[in-house]
């Protein structure tokens, strides 16, 4: 009997490639960049399985491409690349690998987070320009993480993961979610805080909530001008939640004192970006789940759902369950 025939549209760590080089007839796509959405095309209507990335773009149109299409495996927690309902109309499960880069990403979150409270970028930047002649008294003073409020914009799995961090630095945390968890507030030692009081008194604000239509622009003009000139922000969700234009309006003019980001919009972000021309705004490149450990375990849960959704079974972990009761593609 054959192979079932799929595509995967990046080198992904071994771990999960080996997986499905084992149990399908799996053809790779190998670049650094992702494929032209025309080769993504064209690949999809020759497979029943698609292994995507966050950089794919994957559409209705995509999908009616190819009605022997079965299963599509995103290799990220988010899936703002695919168009849900269209997949649950046709009868395709989505797959995604939440849970396992939590950890990860909240160390991530906390690392930039006191990387810009102590302008530790700034800091190489100074020695490397060999402009360190000697000690100062006022030279590159940063902020406390100590003692200090930390908001959490989105109390999820990985706001919580910031929650437990910020308590071993001794912080106030504050918290804001459309689902208050009253359930965790004396557990972890969290405050839950409206919107306004979040920005108004919190020396860091720390973005972990979903892309969609309430959440693009959130953080805006009119919510850094609720901030203190002192705060920071870090951003290591979805770059359009936050305003690029504001966000450099803001820093430029001092309403807020710095920006930590690992996403952007557009992202990459344009080598021409004036927030690159700052030196209270640092930027590294979508790297929060970034460890060996869990891009392997990403792959094998990316592998995972696949295969699974090849053989007909349900999806380990599925993005749009109702799909089962609607009725999969065969």
């Amino acid at each position: 009997m054959p192979k079932p025939k799929v595509f995967v549209t990046r080198l992904i760590p071994e771990e999960g490639l080996a997986m499905v080089r084992e149990a399908t007839a799996m053809k790779l796509w190998e670049g650094e960049l992702p494929p032209p959405h025309k080769v993504l095309l064209d690949e999809v209507r020759e497979v029943e399985g698609l292994l995507s990335l966050l950089t794919d773009k994957i559409d209705a149109a995509l999908m009616d491409s190819n009605p022997r299409l079965k299963v599509i495996s995103n290799f990220a927690v988010g899936y703002d690349n695919i168009d849900i309902p269209a997949a649950t109309a046709r009868g395709i499960p989505i797959g995604n690998t939440p849970g396992v880069l939590t950890d990860t990403t909240a160390d991530l979150a906390f690392t930039l987070m006191m990387a810009a409270a102590r302008r530790i970028q700034e800091s190489i930047d100074y020695v490397r320009a060999e402009k360190w002649k000697t000690w100062g008294p006022k030279l590159l003073m940063g902020q406390d993480i100590h003692g200090a409020t930390l908001g959490i914009i989105g109390f999820g799995r990985i706001g919580q993961g910031m929650a437990k961090r910020a308590g071993g630095f001794g912080m106030r945390v504050l918290y804001y979610d459309v689902y208050r968890r009253q359930d965790l507030e004396q557990t972890m030692d969290v405050t839950f805080a409206d919107m306004d009081t979040l920005l108004r008194e919190s020396d860091f604000v720390t973005v972990h909530t979903d892309l969609n239509e309430t959440t693009r622009h959130m953080m805006n003009a009119a919510a850094f001008a609720k901030m203190k000139p002192t705060a920071i922000v870090i951003n290591t969700a979805r770059g359009p939640i936050v305003d690029p234009q504001a966000l450099y309006a803001a820093l430029k003019s001092g309403k807020i004192g710095g920006a930590a980001l690992d996403v952007t919009e557009p992202e990459p972000i344009p080598t021409d970006s004036p927030l690159l021309t700052l030196p209270n705004c640092l930027i590294v490149p979508h790297i929060a789940s970034a460890s060996v450990a869990t891009r392997g375990k990403m792959a094998q849960m990316a592998a995972a759902n696949l295969l699974a959704g090849l053989r007909g079974e349900k999806l380990p972990t599925c993005v749009n369950p109702e799909v089962y009761e609607r009725g999969v593609r065969k």
